[in-house]
């Protein structure tokens, strides 16, 4: 049984990346080949994830198991399966990754003293609105589905109703 080495071990909840001194490397086998295609080395391991992502995706299609699903739509495309132009695609996926990070964190690290709620300062300094905690969404959902399970309110008719149903005490299905 062969042994890893201390300085190089795997990521335990991505694929297709592992640690080596203290940064992030990602390759992949070529399938049906003996050779791998280097993805490359990146600070965070969400980014090598990504280039994983990339480089599986083209590889094997739609049938790939990939790490950031919901990320299909925004990877780039290879240009081909040549490994160049996956390692190119690779580290374009990564860099948008590092964007993405950089983004949340800095609209988790903004003072919101400064801001009404649900307003933020977008990266290219605009004005950006976010109307579910404007309006307080989540909690909007969990209000509706508590009334959900409220019983319905009795109707009762009035003695001033003229409709059929309170006339003589007949009823529509006495009629035959």
């Amino acid at each position: 049984m062969a042994t890893t080495s201390s300085s190089s071990k795997r990521h335990p909840m991505y694929r297709g990346i592992r640690s080596r001194s203290g940064k992030w490397v990602s390759e992949i086998r070529e399938p049906r080949k003996t050779t791998r295609i280097w993805l490359g080395t990146f600070p965070k391991p969400e980014m090598a994830a990504a280039a994983y992502d990339v480089a599986v995706l083209a590889l094997k299609g739609a049938d790939a198991v990939l790490n950031f699903p919901s990320s299909v739509g925004t990877y780039p495309v290879p240009a081909s399966t040549s490994p160049t132009d996956i390692r190119n695609a690779a580290n374009a996926a990564a860099a948008l990754k590092k964007a993405e990070m950089s983004y949340n964190e800095a609209l988790v690290e903004q003072p919101r003293n400064d801001c009404a709620v649900g307003t933020f300062l977008a990266s290219g300094g605009e004005e950006f609105v976010d109307e579910e905690a404007l309006f307080d969404m989540p909690n909007l959902l969990v209000d509706m589905a508590g009334g959900m399970l409220l019983s319905p309110p009795r109707i009762t008719p009035s003695p001033s109703d003229d409709s059929q149903g309170t006339s003589d005490g007949e009823s529509l299905w006495s009629y035959s």
